[in-house]
């Protein structure tokens, strides 16, 4: 599964931590920041985290550790450990275009919005029921606006963001620069908004490796939950020394 030429890369929430009930509730289990300290080692370096949160929000979860991190699903990226995040151009969110999307989320109650600033999140985990409602009112909204937004629908939580950035954009930036340029890409991920990661890392003759069973019946999973993608780094440093 593992080697020692590999480049790996983190989905977060839903893959090395337990979905909570908001984004601020998730807990860092006990050892797992010494684990990816030490995965990262054992790859000289070829591990990065790949989230939909903000690179400055990896950093405080995971604190002291810096990764090479792309946040935003792809609008921002820090190639290197410890170096300062690039943010790059996106299209921007009207005013009109926030106003008309905090008066649905006040409509919907239940659904709590989350201003990443480039980029919205509207959960609904709290109420089910309207993330369908929710989906098509956004699309309206999006067609309106003009070209270069984009929803991305994930696990009770549906993202507009710059259709210009994704998990796969993320990837092939990492891809193409040392310690990742030349390894064989390994992606792990949950959801469907790591689809693209997915893509891009097969795309270059690595694996897709998802993490629990998808609700659309898609890929099966390679790890059942996030426990189990845990206890696999803490294994990995030894078994890239011993060869596998």
């Amino acid at each position: 599964m593992a080697e020692s030429r590999c480049a790996l890369f983190l989905d977060v929430d839903g893959t090395l931590l337990d979905i909570a009930a908001t984004p601020t509730a998730v807990r860092v289990p006990a050892g797992l920041t010494r684990s990816l300290d030490a995965v990262a080692s054992s790859l000289d370096g070829a591990l990065a985290l790949v989230s939909g949160r903000l690179i400055d929000d990896l950093d405080r979860l995971f604190k002291p550790l810096q990764l090479p991190a792309a946040g935003l699903h792809g609008a921002e990226i820090r190639r290197c450990p410890n170096g300062v995040p690039q943010r790059l151009d996106c299209v921007p969110i009207a005013p009109a275009l926030r106003e008309a999307i905090n008066g649905l989320v006040e409509v919907h109650r239940g659904v709590r919005l989350e201003d990443k600033g480039n980029a919205l999140a509207m959960h609904y985990r709290a109420r089910p029921a309207a993330g369908p409602l929710l989906a098509q009112a956004l699309r309206r909204l999006i067609a309106g606006h003009g070209p270069g937004l984009a929803l991305l629908q994930g696990k009770m939580v549906i993202e507009l963001r710059d259709l210009r950035h994704s998990k796969a954009s993320a990837v092939s930036a990492f891809m193409a620069v040392p310690p990742f340029a030349g390894r064989r890409p390994i992606f792990l991920g949950d959801d469907r908004t790591d689809e693209d990661g997915f893509v891009a890392a097969e795309r270059c003759g690595g694996l897709a490796l998802p993490v629990g069973q998808s609700n659309d019946g898609g890929r099966p999973p390679a790890f059942a939950n996030p426990a189990e993608v845990r206890d696999w780094l803490d294994e990995l440093p030894g078994r890239l020394r011993a060869g596998f």
